[in-house]
């Protein structure tokens, strides 16, 4: 067998250059000077950059080392650089293109005095400027004192990105420390001032730490630039710049320091593409190039138009123009170029697209709609998934709906993650979680959530046995030791630290005890100095999740995109831990996770995380600049949202600040135009197909569409509703089966419909069904209804009820049924804890075990207070709110136990057990217990029940109150007579201690019914009926809202496990 051999070859030429049009070949064949060269989508304004770059290089043999190209994003220089390197067939040792932010760092490092900085000047990320406002926005003595109308603000992170934002405007403006407070001496704005003295506090500390950020980097480079301008002229001769209308005033005067003065420097830009104001660029920039940067004869700079597009056709080029043509601008460039720029032609061999423009009744048809028309152009027009996007004005309040529905139709989707912080990522929460624990050596409220997690590996009805169990035997323990019981949450806490809390046969022991192993390595390794890296290493590898991840990525579809998102984001936690370490030698793991969960800001990615090109690309409108697509639709453009004419960060007034003067605010002409900027960058994405969608509500405050909608010169076409189905095999599954079962379809055609389902059904994949939705075997209510193989009562005994059976099964025989006979598990809640408790207390005072003085509820509360804490709040203000209203109970109750009646006290929270023989011959067991017993001055008994919810009955709710009837019921029948004697009711009252509108409490009083039976008779004949032929209604009503069984409840429309 011949063994092959393998040789390094030169590989083929990248071809002949590009053939250029006129218009770009007068800016690759420009003798020198400023130019300005207007690009607008799609007109070849890269490929005239590198050409011109190239024609200098090759042509005019400068040094690569004398051109410089800026660009505003690592991926542009990247693409750049290789582009021009394909071009003249080799590599340079010259960094030809480099972003602003990286030319800046270079220039301030190289220039920098030896020992300016304690350690190796360093870019502070986003993430961490953000960490440290927030740790200098404080009440500190030494922090800066902001005037009194801030001082509630400060320390919120909304105040955070307001100073933020302030600083960076004033230092992309020039302005040092004391230029702010100069400016806001001047203007009478004492903010002004105090973010003065801030700016100063904040530069300093990051000088302490060796660090700069993005704004100031800018601003020192232009010092820098302006110091050793001579220096860097000589050395670039060849000054380049992408996209020019995205500068600020601190990069156009970077610009003018290396190529003022009319030296060689050409800028390509489109003025209608500037959509970055609230990050400080200014389009006057762009629009004032030719007389900011006139030529060295003092002359204008030459600007020339590229005037033909070839990314769309005619259609779309018309429509875009439309949007464009509604932007006003002003500045210095000649108006015939202007509007040649304006008006491109289109390519001849490109198609004329299509542009649509559709509305919809909800913003739920709206997004099934659009999933409808990608799954059509992908299915039937063969778009490939990753020719197509969604775009929206806003991520945070579009991305996640429209993520879910897209999914959820069965359209692939691609959300770049670096759009969230660290903290913020969901599958990261294990690894923080484990980690806070680490470091601090206690759970907190996260042992549950750990359990579930990859780290823990069980699921919430193994969690709900564990702590069962755990709570059993703590019962017991407690009660050995003459000791309250702890609660649940607080024995899952302790379960993950200490092994030795779960016994064998405990619901998923193995794996608790593998977490708490685990977090005791980690332990271990932290005390023996690991790093925050090191730890998170040994809390990652020491589970299965990573396999699992593995071959999830192997697997395909969903679960791999979602896999891959994982990974991405476990690997940027990983570059973060390792990251600090590099900036900071002695920081501690509790150091690192506080600034990890400070932060509220994304990181800083190398490119976007998640996106595996596979998918339908979803993103906000300004992240797709620079982007296109075959399909694009930009979606939910509405009134209000879209243009959003908010002002924003209008506290500091930060976009009014300038070199000693306040500019005059920015008007909403102004924001309107940056909107219908980003609408237009929206809009031209597209290369063959452009849909716009829009909800138009028929209700007269519902949703509207965007005034933008009319600028593009399209009629709009409504759709009322949502599609028939979604075009995707779950949704034809859905429609044969819709079309089987209902009875009112032709028999010819439920046929064709059961053919085609048991055609899709016997579908294999191996011995895997591919299609096992499509078998009735699996489908919810095709099965008989099971039948118990005995009565859910013994018919031979009596049958036992009790107030709350009754009401119960009067407000839903289905919810009683599932709660007390099926095993369905209820909890209980913090209003029954406090319920308990004032009903304890209640016992004793009646009693006269507790003493009870009117307005002295200290001594009661203490009895409270030793309990409080063992019930669970959901917040900590519900939980002093809960309190009060205890007290005030308390007092309440009190005061009426005291207060004169005429009665005589008998007993409380008597237990009583009756047998009653119905009329229809059935025989019953009433069970119960009543807070009081009470003789009126008659000798006939009064029944009291206390009540501590917030809402009281109304007259006709006290009159037919099924608990006090069945009080009465079972009195007038013999049920208290051991302790009260053989004596009559003489009726029954709910003394309502919380819900009540005065400082007494509300007595509702039901009177006896001389007939002796107060209704309740029947309700106990027609209940008995109910259980005894175990026919139990689903009824629906206020209850529902709390109801643990929606899923399974025919009254609901989620199912039919159950006849209604």
């Amino acid at each position: 067998m011949t063994t092959p051999t393998y040789r390094l070859a030169v590989p083929g030429s990248p071809g002949r250059p590009p053939t250029l049009d006129p218009d770009q070949q007068r800016v690759v064949d420009h003798p020198g000077g400023p130019l300005l060269v207007l690009a607008g989508p799609g007109t070849g304004k890269t490929t005239t950059l590198v050409e011109a770059i190239v024609d200098r290089i090759e042509t005019r043999g400068a040094d690569p080392g004398s051109v410089l190209a800026l660009t505003f994003s690592r991926k542009a220089a990247e693409q750049l650089r290789d582009r021009i390197s394909a071009r003249i067939e080799r590599t340079t040792s010259a960094t030809i293109s480099a972003t602003f932010h990286s030319f800046a760092y270079g220039l301030v490092r190289r220039f920098a005095p030896p020992d300016l900085y304690a350690e190796p000047l360093r870019l502070l990320s986003a993430p961490e400027q953000d960490v440290v406002l927030q740790q200098l926005l404080t009440d500190a003595p030494e922090s800066v004192r902001w005037p009194d109308g801030f001082r509630a603000a400060v320390g919120t992170r909304g105040f955070a990105r307001e100073v933020q934002n302030a600083l960076a405007r004033a230092r992309e403006r020039g302005l040092e420390s004391e230029d702010l407070r100069r400016l806001g001496e001047t203007e009478d704005r004492p903010a002004l001032v105090a973010a003065g003295w801030f700016l100063e506090q904040y530069l300093e500390v990051l000088d302490n730490e060796s660090a700069i950020d993005y704004a100031d980097l800018i601003s020192r480079a232009v010092l820098v630039a302006r110091e050793h301008r001579d220096e860097l002229r000589a050395q670039y001769r060849y000054v380049f710049v992408d996209e020019y209308q995205d500068t600020d005033p601190a990069q156009v005067a970077l610009l003018r320091a290396l190529a003022g003065d009319g030296r060689d420097l050409v800028v390509v830009g489109d003025p209608d593409q500037s959509i970055y104001g609230f990050r400080g660029a200014d389009v006057r920039g762009i629009l004032d190039f030719p007389a900011a940067f006139p030529q060295s004869d003092g002359s204008k700079a030459e600007v020339v138009a590229l005037r033909t597009t070839r990314r769309f056709g005619t259609r779309m080029a018309t429509a875009t123009h439309r949007i464009a043509s509604s932007i006003a601008m002003s500045g210095s460039i000649d108006l015939a170029t202007f509007q040649a720029f304006r008006t491109p032609a289109t390519d001849p061999g490109t198609p004329a697209g299509l542009v649509e423009v559709r509305t919809h009744d909800t913003a739920r048809a709206e997004t099934e709609h659009i999933a409808d028309l990608l799954r059509r152009a992908h299915l039937e027009d063969e778009v490939p998934w990753s020719q197509m996007a969604v775009l929206v004005r806003s991520g945070r309040t579009s991305l996640p709906a429209l993520r879910r529905s897209l999914a959820g139709a069965g359209v692939p989707v691609d959300v770049a993650s670096d759009d969230t912080p660290l903290v913020r990522e969901p599958a990261l929460q294990p690894l923080l979680d484990a980690l806070r624990i680490v470091a601090a050596g206690d759970t907190d409220d996260r042992a549950v959530g750990l359990l579930q997690s990859p780290l823990g590996g069980l699921d919430a009805i193994e969690v709900r046995r564990l702590a069962r169990a755990l709570r059993t035997r703590e019962k017991a323990e407690a009660e050995a030791d003459g000791r309250s019981p702890r609660s649940s949450a607080e024995l899952l806490r302790a379960a993950v630290l200490d092994p030795d809390l779960v016994a064998a046969g405990d619901p998923g022991v193995e794996r608790v005890r593998a977490l708490t192993g685990l977090l005791a390595a980690a332990r271990a390794e932290l005390a023996a100095g690991a790093t925050a890296d090191e730890v998170l290493w040994t809390l990652w590898s020491g589970t299965g999740w990573p396999e699992r991840l593995r071959r999830a990525c192997a697997g395909g579809g969903a679960a791999a995109r979602l896999a891959h998102r994982d990974l991405d984001a476990v690997c940027a936690l990983f570059e973060a831990a390792a990251r600090a370490e590099g900036h900071r030698v002695h920081t501690s793991v509790q150091s690192f996770l506080d600034t990890l969960i400070a932060q509220e800001i994304p990181g800083d990615t190398l490119a976007d995380r998640g996106v595996r090109g596979e998918g339908v690309r979803l993103l906000t409108a300004h992240r797709s600049k620079g982007l296109e697509w075959d399909l694009v639709v930009v979606a939910s453009v509405q009134e209000q949202t879209w243009p959003d004419l908010r002002r924003r960060f209008s506290l500091l007034e930060a976009d009014r600040l300038a070199a000693g003067e306040l500019l005059d605010p920015i008007t909403t002409s102004a924001m309107l135009a940056e909107e219908r900027r980003l609408f237009y960058v929206a809009c031209t994405r597209a290369r063959r197909r452009l849909v716009v969608t829009a909800v138009a509500s028929p209700e007269d405050d519902g949703d509207q569409p965007s005034r933008f909608l009319r600028e593009l010169g399209v009629e709009p076409v409504a759709s009322v509703g949502r599609p028939d189905r979604p075009l995707s095999l779950a949704g034809l599954v859905a429609d044969l089966r819709r079309t089987v079962a209902d009875p009112a379809t032709s028999e010819p055609l439920r046929a064709a419909a059961a053919i085609r389902l048991a055609a899709l059904a016997d579908e294999r994949i191996g011995e895997r069904p591919l299609v096992p939705q499509a078998d009735p075997a699996r489908w919810w209510g095709t099965r008989a209804p099971s039948r118990a193989p005995a009565p859910i009562r013994d018919p031979d005994a009596p049958l036992r009820l009790s107030a709350s059976d009754l009401e119960s099964i009067d407000q839903c025989g289905a919810k009683w049924f599932l709660e007390k006979e099926a095993g369905g598990t209820t909890y209980s809640t913090s209003a029954q804890g406090v319920g308990l408790i004032v009903h304890a207390l209640a016992d004793r005072i009646g009693r006269g075990e507790l003493p009870a003085e009117p307005g002295d509820q200290d001594a009661l509360m203490a009895y409270v207070d030793q309990v409080w804490d063992q019930i669970d709040f959901r917040t900590p203000w519900a939980k002093g709110r809960e309190h009060d209203a205890v007290r005030l109970g308390l007092s309440r109750f009190v005061d009426w136990h005291l207060g004169v009646r005429g009665r005589t006290l008998v007993s409380t929270e008597q237990r009583f057990v009756t047998r009653i023989d119905l009329p229809d011959g059935e025989r019953v067991e009433l069970r119960g217990f009543a807070d009081r017993l009470e003789v009126d001055a008659d000798g006939r008994l009064v029944v009291v029940d206390l009540k501590t919810g917030k809402y009281a009955p109304t007259g006709p709710g006290v009159k037919e109150h099924i608990q006090l009837g069945l009080y009465q019921y079972a009195a007038n029948h013999g049920a208290f007579a051991d302790v009260a004697g053989d004596v009559s009711c003489a009726g029954a009252e709910l003394v309502q201690l919380r819900a009540s509108t005065t400082p007494a409490a509300k007595v509702q009083t039901q009177a006896a019914d001389d007939a002796g039976h107060t209704g309740i008779e029947e309700r106990l004949t027609e209940v008995a009926g109910m259980i005894r032929a175990e026919e139990f209604t689903a009824s629906s009503g206020d209850h529902c809202r709390y109801c643990d069984f929606q899923s399974i409840c025919p009254v609901k429309g989620s199912g039919t496990v159950f006849d209604r």
